[in-house]
């Protein structure tokens, strides 16, 4: 299985050119409808939960928000979920077994029996992202719109990331912030040397991690470049506290899109729910 679609038996009408992107976590979600005619963000939402949901939870808000802006009742061309959690493995292509998924989660990865499982595979740099996805996100977006493709949060980042991280000889240390989210991930030379997820409630959690992260790939904290970006601005606690350990430090502005806003924040527009249009 190289793709996870969904299927249905119905064609979407041709003179539907709307793409849908939609993430989930349990502590947020957002969307955005791109106009491909026009090639513009025509609609867009984040939301930030005040405390982890349960997936149920999750699956009411957004029901919530997508019947706010009607997005229930609109077709899309193409439907893309992204599932974002700490549930995922990276795997080297040359050693992925596709009967082996549980394997590959267990040891850092608290996965039930009964979880579902799936994969993305990174075909320009020959690795596959095993993870759990939402099932019960999924089986809902089926019910309203048929045929969708779903991929992981890790998956769509570190792509992106490396697709526009050049040949740098010394490794970057690059951070998502999306709420009590962080997503570490480091790459030299075009090569992925780690990704990872975790969830913090105090910018002491943060630096912790932080560190603890760049001591395992022995990253000198005085040399190494720190990216940050997401939710993250330079007057914050958390860039002024990293600020105090590591000196090369930046906000990231990433080339998320070259599409115009029309009438929507672009406070609203996540980089990975942008990145997987």
């Amino acid at each position: 299985m190289t793709k996870k679609k969904i299927f249905k038996t119905d064609d979407i009408p041709l003179e539907k050119f709307n793409k849908l992107s939609i993430q989930v976590s349990l502590n947020g979600l957002s969307f955005c409808v791109l106009d491909t005619i026009s090639n513009t963000i025509t609609n867009s939402e984040r939301q930030v939960f005040d405390k982890i949901l349960n997936p149920f939870e999750l699956q009411n808000n957004l029901r919530t928000l997508l019947e706010k802006h009607q997005i229930h009742k609109t077709s899309f061309s193409e439907v893309i979920v992204v599932h974002s959690n700490g549930l995922f493995s990276f795997v080297p292509k040359s050693l992925f077994d596709e009967n082996e998924l549980a394997n590959y989660l267990k040891l850092n990865a608290k996965i039930l029996a009964n979880d579902h499982l799936a994969y993305d595979t990174l075909e320009n740099y020959d690795m596959v992202n095993v993870y759990v996805p939402f099932v019960n996100i999924n089986n809902y977006i089926f019910e309203l719109f048929g045929e969708f493709e779903y991929k992981h949060n890790g998956t769509v980042l570190v792509e992106a990331l490396l697709n526009n991280s050049g040949a740098n000889k010394e490794p970057i240390c690059y951070v998502h912030v999306d709420g009590q989210q962080m997503s570490i991930t480091v790459i030299s030379q075009k090569k992925l040397q780690l990704h990872n997820n975790f969830t913090f409630t105090s910018k002491e959690d943060f630096i912790y991690y932080l560190l603890f992260t760049m001591e395992q790939l022995n990253l000198e904290t005085e040399t190494t470049k720190l990216k940050l970006f997401g939710s993250i601005e330079e007057d914050d606690e958390i860039y002024k506290l990293c600020y105090s350990y590591i000196k090369d430090i930046t906000i990231f502005i990433p080339s998320i899109t070259s599409y115009p806003m029309a009438d929507t924040d672009k406070n609203t527009i996540d980089f990975t729910l942008i990145s997987a249009l």
